[in-house]
């Protein structure tokens, strides 16, 4: 039996004093991304890039603002229509990358000395997933900036919801990160791998282009490879785009209770996934 076993689970701590460490290494998340200049310039960057680049440059090949005779695919101009798919974006790359964290407390020996303490290993991922869920939030709340530059009203009502929504979603990536981060020893790796798993959830969750609302699952299967839809249908991403579509314009191509459900059950099952992983190591 490991060291690392030996411990943890048999020294009791009251509920303060799990309530403080869990807070203690939600502060030490959040400290860690506040002093990394980067990661705060790619969280502006990107939205920046694309909403005001990719946005406005195709916003003209959009149909969206076209009415009357002309049939549309979505009541909205591209600018609008990828501005909730943006949120999303930033919120994936902060909430994945944010697990790197991991690797570099196993590199210099930060989490041997947290695991061999009286917090129970749950609590501690817990501290870690929130740090770095805290962290994606913030940079989802920066891409809300642009909505007045994008034509998008956010009511606040709508505030509320969104960042229930985006919670939800930072939650269940930043606990997919550190699975990640569990299969990836190097940090070189890491980044590879996390962008091979970042850039196919987001360009399949409908994200840039609308499957088109009117048509059903073998309609759009017709005008667009059968592969792409079910992919699409079969992302979770899909589904949490979605959700945040429905809250900030209004518009959902899927039943808009989905998106929500799916969110939760992706925060359950990634931070389960993470969870196992982290006992087992």
């Amino acid at each position: 039996m490991s060291l690392v076993d030996d411990f943890p689970q048999t020294t009791p701590l009251g509920p303060r004093a799990l309530a403080s460490g869990v807070f203690a290494i939600w502060l030490r998340e959040i400290k860690r991304a506040a002093r990394d200049k980067g990661q705060l310039i790619g969280g502006v960057s990107r939205p920046l890039l694309w909403v005001l680049v990719l946005g406005i440059g195709l916003n003209p090949y959009f149909r969206g603002e076209v009415y009357g005779a002309v049939r549309f695919v979505i009541p909205f101009t591209y600018l609008q229509f990828i501005f909730p798919a943006v949120i999303a974006l930033n919120i994936m790359y902060t909430s994945v990358q944010s697990a790197v964290s991991l690797i570099w407390d196993r590199e210099f020996g930060f989490l041997r000395e947290v695991l061999v303490s009286p917090m129970p290993r749950a609590l501690v991922l817990l501290g870690k997933v929130l740090g770095g869920a805290t962290v994606a939030m913030f940079h989802g709340c920066l891409v809300l900036i642009l909505a007045f530059f994008v034509d998008v009203p956010i009511a606040p009502a709508d505030i509320a919801m969104g960042l229930l929504l985006m919670f939800l979603l930072s939650f269940g990536l930043t606990s997919l990160g550190i699975v990640i981060a569990h299969r990836v020893r190097s940090f070189e790796g890491f980044g590879v791998f996390s962008n091979a798993v970042i850039l196919p959830l987001y360009f399949l969750s409908s994200s840039v282009f609308p499957l088109d609302p009117a048509l059903s699952r073998a309609q759009a299967a017709i005008i667009y490879p059968e592969w792409l839809v079910f992919l699409i249908h079969a992302n979770p991403m899909t589904y949490a785009v979605d959700a945040l579509r429905k809250n900030f314009i209004g518009f959902a191509q899927f039943d808009p209770a989905l998106g929500p459900l799916v969110l939760v059950g992706m925060c359950v099952v990634f931070f389960g996934w993470a969870l196992f992983d982290f006992r087992k190591n």
